[in-house]
């Protein structure tokens, strides 16, 4: 079900806008529309991914490291002669 709304806008953007619109063979209504819906499942994505994201950070993959020695260890160069 559409719904009607009211935007108030400049002339010249308006004059700009309904030139597209005109190139694309839609209305304003038709343009702003479909902007618009491009606008929301952009963000739907965004907000997909970042929950995605989240997730991975808290549970990250272990990539088969041993864990770092203690200091001595790493600065020990009698294992290295």
């Amino acid at each position: 079900m559409k719904q009607n709304i009211t935007l108030a806008i400049d002339k010249p953007l308006l004059k700009r806008a309904k030139a597209i619109a005109a190139q694309r063979g839609t209305s304003i209504s038709g343009l702003l529309g479909q902007e618009l819906a491009r606008l929301v499942d952009r963000e739907a994505a965004y907000t997909e991914a970042k929950t995605k994201a989240l997730v991975h950070l808290e549970n990250p993959y272990h990539l088969g490291g041993t864990g770092i020695p203690d200091r001595e260890a790493l600065h020990d160069r009698q294992s290295l002669r």
